[in-house]
């Protein structure tokens, strides 16, 4: 019999499940909205009642006791308490007046409607998964723990690093205190140094929601990626840049508000709000003027961080945290030699997090050696499935190809085919890693406008990634160090640009990949038989889904998609399955 530690993140949004063993091996993490096919999985609890009795019968056998590990303390801050009592927290009470406005780029309802649904989410923590342990395990034991959001952070970023010693950083838009924390990482354990608390502290994530906003884009869909893309087409605009900087300031650890007329100061943001006749060149000029500040911000304080700690290595994590823009300039720009960023580093990440710091607590004399943790711990497609399309598909062409599969794709991808990829276990995290991928040939620049008005749906200022074999990455990216999670954000060289044209931003970066064989034996066998036919060892990767979808995580979602958008292939472990009318002989 063993224990077992289920670490749930039940932030209202981007909930997540994991489960790590007696040993501290990761034996299953993954968002709700794969399994909900609901992106972002909005007020949806974790530990989804139907999905549970098979994640428990597969992953924790014959358990003597599970612990339920939360990343949010169940106590509440005192401005959440009061409000809360004073009914502010409530569907009626979001129309109330009559209290004083937050410090924050957003109004109070928006704010209380989080705080609302964040109350929401930790009360009913863990109530499903309790109720099917009963009923499956009536003889397991449970205990519960619940740990401060930001610590759920840091342990993802610094336990899921290959590093012994670390600097840590957790920025965000809100944690129980604060949006940011700052921590010192040794043998295995978490030392806070410092956690932003405080009404009168600013929040860079909500910052960036703003500039979202002001771009058109909306912040409770998680498109604070589309300012990154939007950016690289811009250009200062000095008016904005000004006012924010007379805004916020970066005090050692902590950003302040600055000005004693801030509420004047915050109303002025809006006079670069999206008009109905806003340019594209605007709005544009928003978004690289909104991430300048950012990184502006961000490296003031990993400097300071790098000064206080003196270690060369640095985790960092929270929303901010998946700004590859800014991540491809960290080593440059802050005195940190390496930076780590955890697959998952939002709050779906949180879920590992939380398991991890409950293991460590009942079993911190286990030291397991730091080791990159692998993304790959979500949900498998079984043959079977296949199997069972083949039985009663009338149209489809499918073909077995246990030992061509790779080869295959490979020509397919070289003659310019869209193909959809589904491999092994699900990527933990937002980012396709080349298990759930859409792929295309990088060479020409018109396969960006094919992918986007063929399948993805989406404005055609969204880049497409390279996923390249890491001993090529030096010779195809300036500065380059490795990006094992499509985390950072590099200068491609300027010789290399034409070869992967598809991959190539305006700006002439490129948020690339890191592939090794180790850590993905097929995509990297398939990268490499591209290489073999093209001379290219790069594949445009981008997610296997479409605009405003997650990640495909059944057969029947990878089908949807293929079934209905421009793609030629799709390939679901051995198997090469193409539409009646693109027959691949």
């Amino acid at each position: 019999m063993s224990t077992y530690y289920i670490g749930l993140s039940v932030t209202y949004h981007d909930s997540a499940l994991a489960i790590v063993s007696e040993e501290g091996e990761v034996l299953f993490a993954e968002a709700t909205e794969r399994f909900l096919q609901n992106k972002r999985a909005l007020n949806c609890e974790p530990d989804q009642l139907f999905r549970l009795p098979e994640l428990l019968e597969r992953y924790c056998p014959d358990p003597k006791k599970i612990i339920i590990a939360s990343n949010w303390r169940k106590k509440r801050p005192i401005y959440e308490n009061i409000v809360k009592k004073l009914g502010f927290l409530s569907a009626s009470g979001l129309l109330k007046t009559g209290i004083k406005k937050l410090h924050s780029p957003l109004p109070n309802y928006q704010l209380h409607h989080m705080m609302a649904c964040q109350s929401s989410s930790i009360d009913r923590a863990g109530l499903n998964l309790v109720r099917i342990i009963h009923e499956v395990y009536p003889d397991c034991a449970i205990a519960f723990k619940d740990y401060d959001h930001h610590r759920t952070h840091a342990a993802m970023a610094c336990y899921a690093s290959p590093f012994e010693d670390a600097a840590c950083a957790v920025i965000d838009s809100y944690g129980e205190n604060g949006s940011m924390a700052f921590y010192r990482y040794r043998n295995r354990k978490l030392e806070q140094l410092h956690e932003a608390k405080g009404l009168s502290k600013a929040s860079l994530g909500l910052y960036y929601m703003k500039i979202t906003e002001l771009c058109g884009f909306d912040w409770l869909k998680g498109e604070e990626w589309k300012v990154m893309g939007l950016a690289s087409y811009g250009k200062l605009n000095q008016k904005l840049y000004d006012l924010l900087n007379s805004i916020i300031v970066v005090n050692g650890f902590d950003c302040t508000h600055l000005s004693e007329k801030l509420f004047e100061q915050l109303a002025k943001l809006d006079e670069f709000k999206q008009r109905p006749d806003s340019t594209l060149e605007e709005l544009a000029d928003v978004a690289f003027t909104g991430q300048a500040f950012f990184a502006d911000l961000v490296t003031q304080l990993l400097s300071h961080l790098r000064k206080v700690t003196q270690c060369e290595n640095l985790a960092l994590a929270g929303g901010c945290a998946l700004n590859s823009s800014f991540n491809g300039q960290i080593t440059q720009r802050t005195g940190f030699k390496q930076v780590f960023i955890p697959s998952a580093p939002a709050d779906d990440g949180c879920a590992l997090g939380a398991a991890w710091l409950a293991y460590h607590e009942d079993l911190p004399k286990q030291v397991k050696p730091s080791q990159l943790q692998t993304p790959y711990t979500g949900s498998t497609i079984k043959d079977d499935a296949i199997e069972r399309l083949i039985r009663f598909n009338k149209s489809l062409n499918i073909k077995h190809l246990p030992d061509s599969i790779n080869a295959e794709t490979a020509r397919l991808l070289a003659e310019g085919k869209l193909v959809g990829w589904v491999q092994g276990r699900a990527e933990y995290g937002p980012r396709a890693l080349g298990n759930r991928s859409i792929l295309a040939d990088p060479r020409d620049a018109k396969m960006q406008d094919l992918i986007n008005e063929k399948v993805k749906f989406r404005e055609m200022f969204r880049p497409f990634a390279p996923s390249i074999l890491h001993e090529h990455g030096d010779g195809y990216f300036e500065n380059y160090h490795e990006s094992p999670y499509m985390d950072k954000t590099l200068q491609i060289r300027k010789a290399m640009q034409n070869k992967i044209a598809a991959t190539c931003h305006v700006d002439g970066t490129g948020r690339l990949q890191t592939v090794k064989r180790e850590w993905n034996p097929r995509f990297y066998e398939l990268i490499q038989a591209f290489y073999q036919l093209t001379q290219v060892p790069v594949l445009l990767n981008t997610s296997f889904n479409i605009m405003g979808k997650p990640l495909v995580h059944s057969l029947e979602d990878a089908l949807t998609v293929f079934m209905t958008t421009g793609l030629d292939v799709l390939v679901v472990n051995d198997y090469l399955i193409t539409k009646p009318r693109n027959e691949v002989e």
